[in-house]
């Protein structure tokens, strides 16, 4: 069955990422190496670096993947803003190899109106420079799905395809699928026969060789809508049944999947024991947030939760 686990935040310092994956049951977890609305940061100190280390080891948690800071665009076609982007995006390599963080999740960048074959390309152009630039690093990167919101590229399959191919560094270049930003793009995860008919098509264009990570969020909007909001698991557009679907899948067995969901700080602990709840009662009966206590609980949307059994179930406020 997949890694579960989730986003979690360092402040504090690297270190804290792996000891807060731990009290909430991570078996995985995705950081930030620096702050991801910024274009740079102070390098990363050895002493933070061994801090960082020994808490991991103690976690147990296995693998750590990071993500890129959200400015960094590299399909853009200003030569300024491009460059700024490659440079950071080569820094985002430097710290993860320095702290054997093994992935790096990147968007793949927005077009700005200049097409997307045009996107696609320069997109391509940056990846081999950056990997030009880091020969002989372990550290892999992982081109993420997307919603195609805007200029957005990657909400099609045959988007990483064509940078895959161009690249042609599959020992350095993976995917991670996000089930939200895929259904937004069009592909339906809601039920068996969607779930085969997406993965199918997933596994013909781009391989499940290179999937290294997913991440685990529900959808806010609907099917096809082109927005990316993410929902708590079982709570949005997609459902329960799609991620029942998703952690038994054995294509999926050992890979990391993380949570991004809203109310990270409250709700990861209650979406991961909802999809825990999914692997361990592989049942097409709707199960809600499963949490190990006996009294009612606030949930998002103006709802309680009260505890039946093992089992959360939800309803309304009056």
């Amino acid at each position: 069955m997949p890694l579960l686990g989730a986003h979690i935040p360092t402040a504090g310092g690297l270190f804290k990422a792996p000891e807060r994956g731990k009290e909430i049951g991570c078996e995985a977890i995705q950081l930030f190496t620096k702050s991801p609305n910024q274009w740079s940061a102070k390098p990363l100190a050895d002493e933070d670096v061994v801090k960082y280390r020994a808490s991991l080891k103690a976690s147990g948690i296995k693998p750590v993947v990071a993500h890129d800071a959200y400015l960094i665009n590299l399909a853009a076609p200003d030569k300024s803003n491009l460059k700024k982007s490659r440079d950071a995006f080569l820094d985002e390599l430097r710290r993860c190899e320095l702290a054997d963080i093994p992935y790096l999740v990147t968007h793949l960048g927005s077009h700005l109106g200049t097409g997307e074959e045009q996107g696609l390309k320069r997109l391509s152009e940056s990846l081999r420079w950056v990997l030009g630039k880091t020969k002989g690093f372990k550290v892999t990167i992982l081109l993420e799905t997307t919603a195609g919101q805007g200029t957005g590229l990657g909400y099609r399959f045959e988007h990483l395809r064509t940078v895959m191919d161009a690249v042609e560094s599959p020992d350095r270049v993976g995917v991670c699928l996000d089930t939200c930003h895929i259904f937004a793009a069009g592909y339906d995860i809601r039920d068996k026969t969607s779930y085969r008919k997406t993965m199918k098509e997933f596994g013909a264009v781009v391989g499940f060789k290179s999937l290294r990570c997913i991440h685990a969020n529900d959808a806010k909007k609907p099917l096809g809508s082109r927005v990316d909001r993410h929902e708590h698991i079982g709570q949005g557009e997609i459902g329960l049944e799609g991620f029942r679907l998703l952690v038994n899948d054995p294509k999926l067995r050992k890979l990391p999947m993380l949570l991004e969901t809203p109310e990270a700080e409250t709700m990861h602990e209650v979406n991961l024991r909802t999809l825990r709840s999914l692997r361990t009662h592989p049942t097409t009966t709707p199960l809600s947030h499963d949490l190990l206590a006996r009294d009612s609980v606030a949930l998002p949307g103006n709802r309680r939760g009260f505890i039946v059994g093992r089992v959360l179930r939800t309803s309304a406020r009056k």
